[in-house]
């Protein structure tokens, strides 16, 4: 296609008199045309079979053979979007109509032509020609490049959902790694917590039960969930800094220590934050455990706190880790409520008073389960009978005494599939004993 600046429109002369085909070349040898000329309309469509890219033709009517108005009907089939011309006598009204008609001519030139109106026509004529040629370009143009845009536009269409489909599975892989993570941080939690089981049995008991008063008390004050998460490890770990009291220390009790056992005491608080710190996530954590022993007043340690300088999560683990301790050095029927008395004796010296409420309102929710309830039956069981939804009567060890499971946890199936596992790697002694509606 022609660009609009380079553009010289193609002119064949059809007409069976030499001279005037001659005339009309000398006529317009300075117009900025390719001329071409045939003597016949047979000619004239023949050359235009052979020449493509005719822009314009001016056709004689009379002529021998084919007419000029049958000549330019028939080379609209080759060129249809060349202009027609025709030259035509006064006396020829009837073929220039027809040339009009069939041959598509947009105008005629009367014979004998004046030389300033054939010039000018021509020039009209192949302004004419140029500004369809630009328009065919254009319109050329914009098709190829709306052809391009809806190629464009698939392949960006397949490319996004490419693009969609690997976020997708980025996004399903990396769910999959933090399920994974947050899985292997709880077994780490375990693991540490396995530590402290295994320095003494009832550190790992007493620490499940405070976790257990603590998280409920946490969700009573409406915590966000990452500070539930926070207090719970807290609570779950924050004996921790014992495993480096001896043992005869650790059994000792407080009112015979001495001052240099109650200093060696005291520093469990800090070891357990120093156990912790090497671990970012559990940093957190060991700022809890090293403040559980500040009481209210501030007659506390390690660094004599009060009020609210000490993190609420330690201000909850100290509460339920007094209530726990009395609920179990008691034996009697009423040990909950002597356990409550105990620490409610402590309200605003060891304890924070705002705390108190909530702990009334859970203590009896999770000590429950570990005294006798009518309606339910107790019985020791395999680990492959055991089923979703019964209770754990007593503590469950390991073989070499890893605590698997606390009184009162409820079975689901990650409990279940978890024994199973270590029963394959250290298998407890002996059954389960659970407990469960008589009816079941």
């Amino acid at each position: 296609m022609h660009e609009t600046d380079e553009y010289r429109a193609k002119v064949l002369f059809v007409d069976d008199e030499e001279n005037i085909l001659k005339s009309l070349k000398r006529l317009l040898i300075e117009e900025e045309i390719d001329i071409y000329t045939a003597n016949s309309g047979e000619l004239g469509l023949e050359l235009l079979r052979n020449t493509p890219g005719v822009d314009l033709i001016v056709s004689d009517q009379r002529m021998p053979g084919l007419t000029g108005a049958e000549f330019l009907r028939q080379s609209r089939e080759i060129v249809p979007d060349a202009l027609r011309i025709m030259l035509t006598g006064y006396a020829d009204i009837n073929a220039t109509i027809d040339a009009i008609n069939k041959g598509g001519a947009y105008r005629y030139i009367s014979k004998p032509w004046d030389d300033e109106e054939m010039i000018r026509t021509i020039r009209d004529s192949v302004r004419q020609c140029r500004l369809l040629a630009e328009n065919k370009r254009l319109s050329a143009l914009v098709e190829k490049q709306n052809a391009e845009l809806k190629e464009w536009n698939s392949n960006l269409k397949g490319r996004v959902l490419e693009q969609t489909a690997a976020i997708r599975i980025r996004n399903d892989e990396l769910s999959g790694l933090n399920n994974r993570l947050q899985e292997e941080y709880e077994n780490c939690l375990k693991a540490f917590f396995g530590l402290v089981e295994l320095r003494d049995r009832e550190l790992g008991s007493h620490s499940r039960n405070v976790a257990r008063l603590s998280v409920m008390i946490a969700e009573g004050l409406n915590l966000p969930e990452a500070e539930i998460r926070l207090v719970r490890m807290g609570a779950m770990l924050h004996d921790i800094g014992k495993i480096g009291i001896s043992d005869l220390l650790l059994h000792k009790d407080m009112e015979g220590l001495n001052s240099n056992d109650l200093e060696q005491y005291r520093m469990h608080a800090v070891r357990g934050q120093a156990t912790l710190d090497s671990i970012r996530d559990l940093r957190p954590a060991g700022l809890l455990i090293r403040h559980h022993h500040e009481n209210f007043d501030g007659s506390g340690f390690p660094d004599r706190l009060a009020k609210t300088d000490i993190p609420i999560g330690s201000r909850i683990i100290a509460l339920a880790d007094h209530l726990d301790r009395a609920f179990t050095r008691n034996h009697v029927d009423n040990a909950i409520e002597s356990a409550l008395e105990s620490a409610r004796q402590e309200l605003g010296k060891q304890f924070d008073p705002a705390l108190f409420p909530l702990l009334e309102r859970t203590v009896k929710g999770v000590y429950r389960e570990f005294l006798t309830k009518t309606g339910m039956k107790e019985m020791e069981l395999q680990i492959n009978e055991l089923r979703e939804g019964m209770s754990v009567a007593r503590d469950v060890h390991s073989g070499t005494g890893i605590l698997l499971l606390g009184a009162g946890e409820i079975l689901d199936l990650v409990k279940i599939q978890a024994l199973r596992r270590y029963n394959l790697i250290d298998p407890p002694k002996k059954g389960i004993l659970v407990r469960f509606q008589s009816n079941i």
